[in-house]
């Protein structure tokens, strides 16, 4: 017999510190789960198969981190923004002995996503709270200079805040950063990518070796949508990702050197000073 769809009522949920409210739901399109944040759909996580990476910009974060060092080696990340913690699920997962931090804002959150999707026994994933950006000043001193991966994440319901935008922010996030350590940005953005092109200029102001994975569509700015900047101090291990990005999910490509220089041409690198939020989507981008 079906089993009936619960209502969102239902759902395990909880009310963050702006008042918007988190709540878990199975998922519609495949199997796992989605946090869903203020009606914004955050993360979706597979309990029995944490390397199913279902939304497309985590997928091609995923087919970066795929290619840092030695396949299955452990590394050394720091996460801004936990969501369900999709992406140190799939760390774990793909690099048993990771040791990994996260820095998540909202306490309600993190509990509600400890006890509902629970990481695996055994994973070495600690959780801080407090603001992302504060937080890179907390962390211990031994990982300046020693973190082989550094995701931002960070959404306020379906914004960036302008504070983890500006070439101050990702000059902390760098100090970070080993030698051949890797940046991973998620960028949302809409029609003209405004928003993206001053972000790309803003990381490559910082760290010089820069790429863009991205939906082609998202990436000629047709379509609200998410684009990955892929960023370090030494030379990405770019070899195999315009292969990768072809073969899925939906057509995308990557975007560097001389095009990725036609792509921020004109942008301004966001400070401290004069930052903006990422663009909110229309409520009808999220509409199941």
């Amino acid at each position: 017999m079906a089993r009936a769809r619960r209502e969102p009522a239902d759902e395990p949920q909880a009310r963050l510190g702006d008042g918007t409210i988190a709540r878990i739901s199975p998922s519609a399109f495949t199997s796992g789960f989605e946090l869903v944040v203020d009606g914004t759909p955050q993360s979706h996580v597979d309990l029995d198969d944490p390397t199913h990476l279902h939304f497309e910009y985590v997928a091609r974060m995923g087919a970066v981190i795929d290619q840092l060092r030695m396949p299955r080696q452990p590394l050394t990340a720091v996460h801004l923004g936990a969501g369900a913690l999709t992406i140190p699920r799939y760390v774990e997962a793909t690099r048993p002995g990771s040791r990994q931090q996260v820095i998540e804002l909202e306490p309600a959150l993190v509990d509600l996503v400890r006890e509902h999707l629970p990481l695996p026994r055994g994973a070495a994933v600690r959780v801080r709270i407090g603001d992302a950006r504060e937080g890179l000043g907390r962390l211990p001193a031994g990982l300046t200079g020693a973190v082989d991966l550094l995701v931002s994440d960070v959404y306020s319901g379906a914004q960036t805040p302008a504070h983890l935008t500006t070439i101050e922010f990702y000059t902390a996030a760098a100090h970070l950063l080993a030698p051949e350590g890797v940046l991973l940005v998620n960028v949302a953005d809409g029609a003209g990518l405004a928003f993206a092109r001053r972000q790309v200029a803003t990381v490559r102001a910082v760290l010089p070796h820069v790429v863009v994975l991205a939906e082609v569509q998202t990436l000629k700015g047709r379509r609200f949508g998410n684009l990955v900047i892929a960023a370090s101090g030494a030379p990405l291990p770019t070899e195999w990702l315009p292969r990768l990005m072809a073969a899925g999910p939906h057509p995308a490509k990557v975007s560097q050197g001389a095009e990725l220089d036609e792509f921020v041409r004109g942008a301004r690198p966001a400070t401290d000073a004069d930052a903006t939020p990422s663009p909110k989507p229309a409520a009808s981008l999220f509409e199941r």
